[in-house]
């Protein structure tokens, strides 16, 4: 198990650090700027669909359902099929009428803006079929426990749109945006290579061949798989989505405040998104596999046992990301952003926006290790409901906080969401299970170290200001 984190974690901050050094160079080429709001808009409608119905509930939904069936082939390629169908057309719709979807994404941008924005919208909606490609071709990969090269891909996208900005810098701002957008759906194209080519090598050709192969003469032998894939996706859907429109919501209040605030809100989510992925998704994805072969046997020992495992070493790593992030926000935007035309007054602003995001940033981290638990266990309902009541939380303190606090609220807002999304989540494992995992001399260990690390990077902070 800890081999498989530590792939995923390698690569995750492999393609983060290529990440940083691409929001780096649009900062300083785009700053916080009109046109920087225009590119997160349009990149933030294909992902905000990707995460929903690929990464998100597709990954947590097939596995399971992958596992369990006995017709593996055929079901996997008309499960690609139908959804991949389905992705296409809304491609073409967003294609067709960019200017409605960009005005549902941005209500708070003048007609003007959503007619410029409308454009780039369509290109880098395209990004939406080939990343669901990927995620197929990655659910398969992880399933038989191959995790580097969906862990190193996205390192692909990165790359791309490094190359982009290199290749337009010294252009308009409104054609940095299109090589941005074009960047995007190269970078789409790549990462399918990649796994495409991990599928050959592996030698699982065979299985999906096959599965296109006898798909119209055993469609009925697996009616009952797809049955209940179909029942337990749509209330994943659901569950997956509320982060979602909960970040879309961030950005819709967003556009009604001074512009760049969804720069601030992109720009500090983005170091948020780190540690959170680093060690919290790198974690859920390497153990939830093993976890859902585990209670598919009815071996539910064997999977407390690895969640247990897993649990002190997030906590740990969470709890020092958060302290290290909150205590030096403001040097870690001033040292990334700083430049060009992000200016001293962007990293004021951003950086309490990511003290905001790091508070939440246990409970995001803790949440995503249990809900795997609900999900091996094919409860999506139970996880949707729990994702609901979050939004709800959410909602609530967002409009409560837009006024006082202006783009801060939002970020606040997002991690009071995440104490509510966690709180129920271990309601719904068990109370019971989850103060047995709590009850270990690590609790202890963990109060003193937050404690002595607090006090060192105070002074620290002291040290490394004077050379900032």
């Amino acid at each position: 198990m800890f081999k498989a984190i530590f792939t995923n974690s390698f690569g995750i901050l492999f393609s983060r650090i290529l990440g940083f050094i691409r929001d780096l160079l649009t900062a300083s080429v785009l700053g916080a700027s009109l046109y920087s709001d225009i590119f997160f808009i349009a990149f933030k409608l294909p992902n905000l669909f990707r995460r929903i119905f690929a990464e998100g509930a597709f990954t947590q939904v097939f596995i399971p359902a992958f596992a369990r069936s006995r017709h593996k082939a055929v079901f996997s390629i008309h499960i690609f099929i139908v959804f991949l169908s389905i992705i296409l057309i809304i491609t073409l719709l967003v294609n067709l009428l960019p200017e409605l979807f960009t005005k549902a994404i941005a209500t708070g941008f003048s007609a003007e803006t959503i007619e410029t924005a409308a454009p780039y919208v369509a290109i880098n909606f395209w990004y939406l079929p080939l990343i669901f490609c990927v995620t197929f071709l990655a659910s398969i990969l992880q399933y038989r426990h191959h995790f580097a090269t969906t862990a190193f891909a996205t390192a692909l996208l990165n790359l791309s749109l490094i190359a982009a900005l290199l290749l337009s810098r010294n252009k308009e701002s409104a054609e940095i945006v299109y090589y941005l957008s074009f960047g995007v759906v190269i970078g789409g194209i790549l990462q399918l290579v990649a796994h495409i080519t991990a599928i050959y090598k592996m030698g699982l050709c065979r299985l999906l061949i096959g599965g296109f192969k006898h798909l119209r003469e055993k469609s009925r032998l697996i009616t009952e798989d797809t049955k209940k894939f179909r029942g337990n996706f749509f209330p994943a859907i659901w569950g997956n989505s509320t982060a979602q429109i909960s970040a879309f919501l961030d950005t819709f209040l967003a556009s009604f405040l001074a512009t760049g605030s969804i720069s601030y809100l992109y720009y500090a989510n983005r170091i948020f998104q780190l540690p959170l992925a680093l060690f919290a998704i790198a974690t859920s994805v390497a153990l939830f596999p093993r976890v859902a072969k585990y209670l598919k046997n009815a071996d539910e020992e064997k999977a407390l046992q690895n969640l247990q495992k897993a649990f002190w070493f997030l906590i740990f790593l969470l709890t020092a990301s958060a302290i290290g992030g909150i205590v030096l926000s403001h040097e870690i935007i001033t040292l990334l952003f700083q430049r060009g035309a992000f200016d001293a007054q962007d990293t004021e602003h951003t950086a309490v926006v990511l003290t905001m995001y790091l508070i939440g940033l246990l409970p995001f981290g803790l949440q995503k290790l249990f809900v795997l638990w609900l999900y091996a266990k094919e409860q999506q309902m139970r996880a949707a409901k729990i994702a609901t009541i979050s939004l709800a939380v959410y909602i609530v303190f967002a409009l409560a906080f837009i006024s006082p606090l202006g783009v801060a609220g939002l970020a606040l807002a997002s991690t009071l969401g995440g104490f509510a999304s966690l709180f129920f989540t271990i309601k719904v494992f068990g109370v019971k299970n989850f103060f047995v995992i709590l009850r270990s001399k690590n609790l202890l260990y963990l109060v003193v170290s937050a404690i002595l690390f607090t006090a060192l990077l105070v002074v620290f902070k002291d040290f490394i200001s004077v050379y900032i």
